[in-house]
């Protein structure tokens, strides 16, 4: 019998997210019933198919430059976020934001690395999440960076960062 392989890590926490004990498949179909064909994949839950803009986010210079955009989706209370890749290193994406965003922002962790920036104050009333750019190294210890899949197209990032904007935005 196979092993069955562990799913590929996420980057950050996403709410909604199906639990490790949820059936990988639909049970199978009773004898003598036809089967029916299956619909194409739905795209995640609040996903987006075009890629935000600066103006999309309501923060000027938010997203890096040499950045892809990966997903949104939505996190509660109307607040969405938006995953980027880049192979830019992870020093550069930091020091990127510390200017763009004039803060200096804060370490979140040091091994790996993750930085966050805040764009405004938690209102626990409107928002489910802080509004935030964080900043992590995929790349520590020689990694080979965070495996993002689309379809049939596998890419790798050295930093992946994570934009909650303000709700509404």
């Amino acid at each position: 019998m196979a092993q069955q392989q562990p799913p590929p890590p996420q980057p950050f926490p996403r709410s909604g997210s199906p639990s490790p004990s949820a059936p990988a498949a639909p049970p199978p179909a009773a004898p003598n019933v036809p089967a029916v064909p299956k619909a194409p994949p739905a795209q995640p839950a609040g996903a987006t198919s075009g890629a935000p803009t600066d103006n999309t986010i309501g923060v000027p210079g938010a997203i890096f430059p040499a950045s892809t955009f990966l997903e949104a989706f939505d996190v509660g209370k109307g607040q969405r976020c938006y995953l980027f890749g880049t192979n830019a290193q992870y020093a550069e994406v930091v020091a990127y934001y510390k200017q763009t965003l004039k803060d200096g922002g804060r370490e979140l962790f040091r091994s790996p690395a993750m930085q966050q920036f805040d764009l405004a104050k938690f209102q626990e009333q409107t928002m489910v999440h802080p509004p935030t750019v964080v900043v992590k190294d995929y790349a520590f210890g020689n990694a080979d960076g965070y495996l993002y899949i689309d379809g049939t197209k596998q890419q790798r990032f050295k930093t992946v960062i994570q934009i909650v904007p303000v709700p509404g935005r």
